[in-house]
């Protein structure tokens, strides 16, 4: 069993990202800048966001932080969308999620501009990405592509199962891993929530993305002797033992799981960490296509 490490891997990925972003300064381009909007006080999003702007320091792109209330309306918030689509200096735009219940998810997201669409959530971004024409990929999917690709893990003639179908991870990886590339060439199979004999299913994987936000839902019953397991979970389960009075778990019962595959990722240290590199990845390219 060898683990995919996520620090490994985005390390490497910012590495290579803070070599390009130095060199395009040296010939006198644009530093690239991501506009990051946080909404309220959460505090997952809170340690996710402020380690995003610790990222873009690392690989010396400029950022910037927008704080707005939780009571903030709808109309306020997509003022300060259009700022930042109309700023030219502004090469990526995230808004953090989830949002407040007063605040469409869909709408928000439809309103960033598509060249600035570094999360990769637009729709116009998603068609792209289903027709196999260049555009940015949602941010967590091409985290684990990376990391497929990094660890040189055959795809090819594969079937892989991927439980889960949010519009984040589940449907996007499981277009990814069917596409006439590499990672891909997958055979694929989404489950979900209504599938039958899931476990059944499972056992015929090589590969399982685990996407559903369930911890420990993927059981060692489940995996095939040498599968590829990738643990897009994070959820935080209170744990008393821990200083900060919860602990971050994963879709796999990794203790159980670990000793049958091939290849797994942690939780933490896994796919968390990949999501980051790939959104800054998609910055460098946002900036780089001006």
């Amino acid at each position: 069993m060898q683990i995919l490490d996520g620090k490994i891997v985005s390390q490497a990925v910012k590495d290579a990202i803070k070599i390009k972003t130095e060199a395009a300064k040296s010939a006198g381009k644009k530093t690239p800048h991501l506009a990051a909007i946080l909404v309220g006080s959460n505090g997952a999003s809170e340690t996710y966001v402020a380690s995003k702007v610790k990222s873009c320091e690392e690989v010396g792109f400029k950022s910037s932080l927008i704080r707005l209330a939780d009571t903030i309306t709808e109309a306020e918030l997509i003022t300060a969308i259009e700022e930042l689509n109309a700023d030219l200096d502004v090469d990526g735009i995230l808004v953090q999620l989830p949002l407040p219940k007063q605040i469409s998810e869909a709408k928000i997201i439809g309103l960033i501009h598509p060249d600035k669409d570094v999360d990769g959530f637009h729709p116009m971004s998603i068609g792209k990405m289903v027709q196999g024409l260049p555009t940015f990929i949602p941010a967590t999917p091409y985290g684990i592509l990376l990391m497929l690709e990094h660890y040189k893990i055959d795809t090819k003639g594969k079937h892989a199962v991927v439980i889960g179908r949010s519009n984040i991870v589940g449907r996007p990886i499981s277009i990814l891993l069917s596409r006439n590339a590499y990672p891909g060439n997958c055979t694929v199979t989404v489950c979900h929530s209504h599938t039958h004999n899931l476990k059944e299913i499972c056992l015929q994987a090589d590969i399982i993305v685990a996407a559903l936000g369930i911890p420990g839902f993927l059981t060692a019953d489940m995996v095939k002797e040498n599968a590829v397991v990738v643990d897009v979970g994070i959820t935080r389960v209170k744990d008393d033992t821990k200083k900060s009075g919860f602990a971050i778990k994963g879709d796999v019962d990794f203790a159980n799981v670990a000793p049958k595959c091939s290849y797994i990722t942690p939780v933490p240290g896994g796919v968390g960490l990949m999501t980051i590199a790939a959104l800054l990845m998609n910055t460098f390219n946002a900036c780089e296509q001006k």
